[in-house]
């Protein structure tokens, strides 16, 4: 009786420790898409752009946006996707499973889409520009500017 008390609590420890996963990368990502402001607000009202240089920057800025929301869709579809699984059989199932590993694609896709958006944002400046960029995309990384 041990022997199955022991599978029980460990595939309910595994669900908890699933769940808490998801629930800490959705946490992640949002509080990291509230520090955009500080790069927004910094880019568009102490940079002083050129008019061509606000052009190109809000293009930019329009196709990360498509990008983006569309990411943050995906994870909200892979945690209805985990919800939904969890609801099933109440434990740690290839579907479980499955449903991260698509959370976990969503939010790496999303970052990576970010740091692309950073570094085409970044070549629109002139070189003075890029020392005050540099330093905000630092401190929003490493939370120093919160």
């Amino acid at each position: 009786m041990s022997v199955v008390r022991g599978i029980v609590l460990t595939l309910v420890l595994s669900t908890m420790a699933a769940a808490l996963g998801v629930w800490g990368g959705a946490w992640y990502v949002d509080a990291h898409r509230r520090h955009a402001p500080p790069l927004h607000e910094m880019l568009h009202e102490r940079l002083h752009l050129t008019p061509d240089q606000k052009r190109r920057v809000d293009a930019l800025e329009h196709d990360y946006a498509a990008k983006r929301r569309a990411l943050e869709a995906e994870m909200r579809a892979a945690d209805a996707e985990l919800a939904q699984a969890y609801q099933e059989s109440h434990a740690y199932t290839p579907k479980v499973q499955a449903a991260i590993d698509r959370f976990h694609r969503a939010m790496d896709a999303l970052q990576k889409e970010t740091m692309l958006h950073v570094i085409a944002m970044r070549s629109v400046l002139m070189p003075d520009q890029t020392t005050q960029f540099d330093e905000t995309v630092v401190k929003s990384l490493t939370d120093e500017g919160s």
